[in-house]
């Protein structure tokens, strides 16, 4: 598969209306692995499935009773682990390794989670949770939002109370003096369903910083490629793909994503530290012109 034509089925999967999340997420993991057959991780995926289904069955129907379960089985039985020891290891991005590995980062854990319970029938749904990604399975209908399951993929399916939310929001500096305003954030931050583009975009930020800060530019240039695929108006990853297309020697297109990333960001009004950026990027361009205008 070409690299043009790995966007164009990534593109297809991720905006698709179908909830299936598999398919695109091992379509990330060809940055990584280009021969990578997603046959049998998505046939292991459907056999974990029917197992969990047979497991959730005899739980009945109480959803926190189901819940156990499946973590009984994923967790306990299976094994699967967050990475605490290796986090910044590439292989927790990719759905393939995780499978194989039975560990990985609070995102593909999550996803994991939620290919295997949508198959056990159990509904379960992200949560875009600032600094640790969440899930959550709703309570029966009829029942306030307060009781819905809370779940932690990365930390063996732990099932979160309100302050366990809020002390992850306070590790990430995203909190509020006043306690008012603390659980009203907190309930905004709880409610943040993360759709299917939604979740494969995190997915795609994480890997995106893993491969930058290991100066893996040509993979972390293609993981922007996709992430422009699931949000083409994200005009700052049109900035990023134009500065690691600069590292990459690549000035014609550096200097074009880059002229772009300048015309769409002045549309709207500036903030101090925006404008020192701008007049950064504007002395790349000058010198990416010059470049270039020599080359030809």
């Amino acid at each position: 598969m070409s690299r043009q034509q790995l966007i164009n089925s990534f593109t297809h999967a991720a905006l698709s209306p179908d909830p299936d999340l598999a398919i695109a997420a091992l379509m990330i993991a060809r940055v990584e692995y280009p021969k990578l057959d997603a046959g049998p991780y998505l046939d292991r995926l459907d056999a974990l499935g029917r197992e969990a289904e047979r497991r959730v069955a005899t739980a009945g129907p109480d959803i926190d009773a189901r819940v156990r379960a499946l973590n009984a089985y994923l967790f306990g039985e299976l094994r699967f682990a967050g990475n605490q020891v290796q986090y910044e290891d590439p292989r927790n991005s990719f759905l393939n390794e995780v499978l194989d590995r039975r560990t990985g980062i609070p995102i593909t854990l999550a996803l994991l989670y939620m290919e295997v319970a949508r198959r056990a029938g159990v509904r379960v749904e992200g949560i875009n949770f600032p600094g640790h990604f969440l899930l959550r399975c709703p309570a029966r209908p009829g029942l306030p939002y307060s009781d819905d399951l809370i779940i932690d993929a990365f930390r063996g399916g732990a099932l979160l109370s309100r302050d366990d939310c809020r002390e992850i929001l306070r590790g990430v500096g995203d909190d509020a003096l006043d306690p008012d305003a603390d659980e009203a954030l907190l309930d905004a931050r709880l409610a943040a369903h993360a759709s299917k583009p939604q979740i494969l975009a995190r997915m795609l930020v994480n890997l995106k910083g893993v491969y930058v800060r290991m100066h893996s530019y040509p993979q972390a240039r293609d993981i922007t490629e996709l992430l422009l695929a699931v949000n083409p108006s994200a005009i700052n990853e049109l900035r990023d793909r134009g500065l690691l297309a600069y590292n990459l020697r690549d000035f014609s297109a550096a200097l074009r994503d880059l002229q772009a990333y300048l015309q769409l960001s002045n549309a709207a009004p500036l903030a101090d530290e925006e404008r020192k950026e701008h007049a950064q990027i504007w002395e790349h361009v000058k010198a990416l012109r010059r470049r270039v205008a020599s080359l030809n």
